[in-house]
């Protein structure tokens, strides 16, 4: 069994790793791969109490992670998690690396005070929706992205 260990600000490596593994399991090498960001930057975001990132270590290499962020409300003093990208590599798929990262999350949203984890899954990704409602309950809601104006620097 893979091993589950949240990244510090010393683990770039092993970010960059997850990264990878991001691009190959979403099809999408242009969105994790062509513009990596420089060490700094992986270091800074890291260190952020709110970002969560852990990754499952077997045989020294990242076969799964997932990347969540701690949300804080202002109607409650309370906050949520949100799972923004969970993958695992092919050949460790049904081995329960997904469900033992979940579960750690749920541990570490626990110790934070969040009352809520919560992650979208799209519409024909039967694995993950099948995941998802194993751990969660349901809720169908519309998503909508709203474009931002590049701005001066």
């Amino acid at each position: 069994m893979a091993k589950v260990v949240r990244l510090s600000a010393n683990d770039v490596l092993r970010m960059r790793g997850l990264n990878a593994l991001f691009a190959e399991a979403f099809e999408d090498p242009d969105g994790y791969a062509a513009s990596p960001p420089d060490d700094s930057y992986l270091q800074h975001q890291l260190a952020q109490p709110h970002v969560i990132a852990l990754v499952a270590i077997a045989k020294d290499k990242v076969v799964g992670g997932l990347v969540a962020y701690e949300l804080p409300k202002l109607e409650q003093a309370r906050s949520e998690i949100y799972i923004y990208d969970l993958a695992v590599a092919d050949d460790h798929r049904r081995s329960g690396i997904a469900t033992a990262l979940i579960a750690e999350l749920q541990h570490i949203a626990s110790q934070c005070g969040a009352w809520v984890i919560y992650v979208q899954a799209d519409y024909g990704d039967e694995p993950a929706i099948a995941l998802y409602t194993k751990v969660g309950v349901r809720e169908d809601v519309m998503h909508f992205d709203i474009p931002v104006e590049k701005g001066e620097a």
